[in-house]
């Protein structure tokens, strides 16, 4: 079996400066890969490759063991991409925020409506659902964000710096929430500068801010 997503010779330049060169991983299902480094070292670059968003990179990426192309369009239907920023639309209530994501994002899953509902009383949000976003704190609008973990199953979730603006008990709760998708056979990538705290195995993508890295996955 060809692992979920792998990558060969991958490189980065941005502004004349290499952030990494020659990066060789393989993630397969139930494995968990932290992206650490210092500020500026590459790690939410990789992130915004991997998820399609930036093109400019050499090397090659390959997904179930087909190459993919420079926008990840094989991943799409698999990927959940969660960036630094919550992205929610502070004019839209919680309701419509994660309505706008399921349209955007072409989710598959039935019951649509349900799943909304579902996602908001599990992230915390049941009775807010309609509360436009920008009259929410900013722990909540993260959640709002957080929710969509919990829309429909996507085998791989690229998570960056998924912590801001939580609390210690959301915190730990999305925690459990990431081992419990590694568990039941997903896999994740992450940054953050939060030190992890989760049972069973992590892996690790390290640069060094130098252009150097050290892969243990």
């Amino acid at each position: 079996m060809p692992a979920l997503l792998s990558a060969v010779g991958l490189g980065c330049e941005r502004d004349d400066r290499v952030l990494f060169s020659a990066l060789d991983f393989s993630l397969e299902a139930g494995q968990l890969a932290w992206i650490e480094g210092p500020n500026g070292s590459g790690k939410t670059t990789l992130l915004k490759i991997l998820s399609g968003q930036f093109a400019e990179y050499q090397g090659q990426l390959y997904w179930q063991g087909e190459q993919l192309d420079r926008h990840a369009r094989a991943l799409r239907g698999d990927l959940l991409y969660l960036g630094h920023h919550s992205g929610v639309k502070a004019g839209l209530t919680a309701l419509e925020n994660l309505a706008w994501y399921q349209a955007l994002a072409e989710y598959r899953a039935p019951n649509a409506e349900q799943r909304r509902w579902q996602a908001l009383e599990t992230v915390g949000l049941r009775g807010f659902e309609d509360v436009t976003v920008e009259r929410l704190s900013a722990g909540q609008q993260r959640r709002v964000a957080l929710a969509r973990l919990h829309l429909e199953p996507r085998l791989l979730w690229i998570l960056d710096e998924p912590f801001t603006a939580i609390d210690a008990a959301g915190v730990k709760q999305l925690e459990r929430w990431i081992a419990q998708h590694r568990d039941s056979g997903g896999a994740v990538m992450v940054t953050t500068h939060h030190p992890l705290e989760l049972s069973g195995s992590v892996g690790h993508i390290r640069f060094d801010g130098r252009g150097g890295h050290h892969v243990e996955l």
